[in-house]
């Protein structure tokens, strides 16, 4: 038996050491060295610097993160981008804004930090001489080619594979929006590329690395490409169709797929405003409605068009809350602090206008904004008792709407959600 005991502990003090030596433990300097980037070349200005297509180095994600953990921070400055604010007609600007909602959520995921980030990259390319000079154009530059997309999700199956749910897309849209009314995202700058960590494309070896937020790096190239004067395009109309935005935008349906949106828009305002229209005496048609469930903002005009049909004079009050409808004219302080959306038209004096309540959805102009009702609560009445001297009530409380709050959802490595793009641009 001891024998036994003795060969044992013979053969272990040997093989141990021997397996070691042939299984070395995988170390980050192994990844390091294994990855072969072309050489760094900076562009000069007079040469416009390439847009490369997406293709990623050979690397498992930890050792893609070993990597990236390698590269050193630039140590230049890093200024915020100067604030954009989209100039353009309606039917554009609603194709823009749902282009970029879809780039923040399928790149970032539901996640308001990454997607302003993601959002701040666009706007920066859409400024920058070597991209598409259209919101649309630089989400979905390359969208026709297997390995040419700019961005991940628009040539990998996900719109397809994947559709947002309401209140995500409701978030993403409304980080679009602000985006493209002035809204900055000073950490990425003018940041124009970004990867997530556990990923290393080839373009990286070209540009410095100017921040991290999350999971994702971001980058701009080096040299005066790189550089708030090389941001000095501007932005051309005609905002293109994206027909694999159908699905989740009524601003990109076309053909078939519109009628059939109109057909249902045009049934949701009947049923709408049916037994809730109020006609103001002696003035003009009003409807104080509640506004379809599912329906997109964006087609609030739409709605409020059909339901005056030919009146030249006419008023539309939609609420998305159907406990805060009013019933009757006239209306409360209360009642149109909270109204969604409103509508008026007066054809003899040349008046067609819609507003928003932008507390509740964001446009990316201002001029769509209703102005916001400020709310009065008086403070309660002092106690006067026989033998003391009145006191006056105090001044009332002004109280504004309540902040948009952002809703952020952090989650772990996104490779397999579609939620979440996992690749880079």
């Amino acid at each position: 038996m001891i024998r036994i005991v003795l060969a044992g502990t013979a053969t272990l003090a040997l093989g141990v050491p021997a397996w070691v030596v042939t299984h070395p433990p995988a170390i980050p300097h192994a990844a390091v060295a294994r990855v072969k980037l072309p050489p760094r070349r900076v562009v000069p200005p007079a040469e416009l610097p390439p847009v490369e297509p997406v293709r990623l180095v050979d690397l498992s994600p930890d050792d893609a993160r070993a990597f990236n953990a390698s590269v050193p921070f630039s140590t230049d400055s890093n200024p915020a981008a100067r604030p954009f604010r989209y100039v353009g007609s309606a039917d554009d600007l609603a194709r823009a804004t749902d282009c970029l909602a879809a780039g923040v959520l399928y790149e970032a995921g539901d996640d308001a930090t990454g997607e302003r980030a993601v959002a701040q990259v666009v706007l920066n390319r859409l400024r920058h001489p070597a991209f598409p000079k259209t919101v649309c154009g630089v989400v979905f530059e390359g969208q026709d080619r297997s390995t040419g997309c700019q961005f991940t999700f628009s040539c990998d199956g996900a719109l397809t594979r994947w559709k947002p749910g309401e209140a995500a897309w409701t978030r993403a849209r409304a980080v679009a929006a602000m985006a493209l009314s002035g809204s900055v995202y000073r950490p990425v700058g003018y940041a124009t590329h970004y990867h997530t960590d556990w990923v290393v494309p080839y373009w990286q070896a070209s540009l410095d690395k100017i921040a991290a937020v999350g999971s994702h790096l971001f980058f701009r190239w080096s040299g005066w490409w790189g550089t708030p004067p090389a941001f000095n395009r501007h932005m051309l109309a005609g905002e293109p169709v994206v027909a694999q935005l159908a699905p989740v935008s009524y601003a990109h349906k076309t053909g078939a797929a519109l009628v059939e949106a109109q057909a249902a828009l045009a049934e949701a305002a009947a049923a709408t405003t049916g037994a809730q229209a109020v006609t103001v005496a002696g003035t003009s048609d009003s409807f104080l409605v509640t506004l379809p469930h599912g329906v997109a903002p964006e087609t609030y005009p739409a709605l409020a068009a059909k339901a005056c049909g030919d009146r030249p004079v006419c008023k539309f009050s939609g609420w998305t809350d159907a406990t805060r409808t009013p019933a009757a004219l006239p209306l409360e302080a209360a009642q149109i602090a909270t109204m969604s959306f409103s509508y008026m038209r007066d054809r003899a004096a040349g008046i067609e206008k819609s507003l928003w309540n932008c507390q509740q959805t964001p446009r990316p102009v201002r001029t769509q904004c209703m102005k916001q009702q400020v709310m009065l609560t008086a403070a309660p009445a002092a106690t006067v008792t026989p033998s003391a001297t009145p006191t006056p009530a105090p001044a009332p409380e002004q109280r504004g709407p309540a902040e948009l709050g952002g809703v952020r959802r952090k989650g772990d490595e996104p490779v397999s959600s579609p939620a979440r793009g996992g690749g880079s641009l």
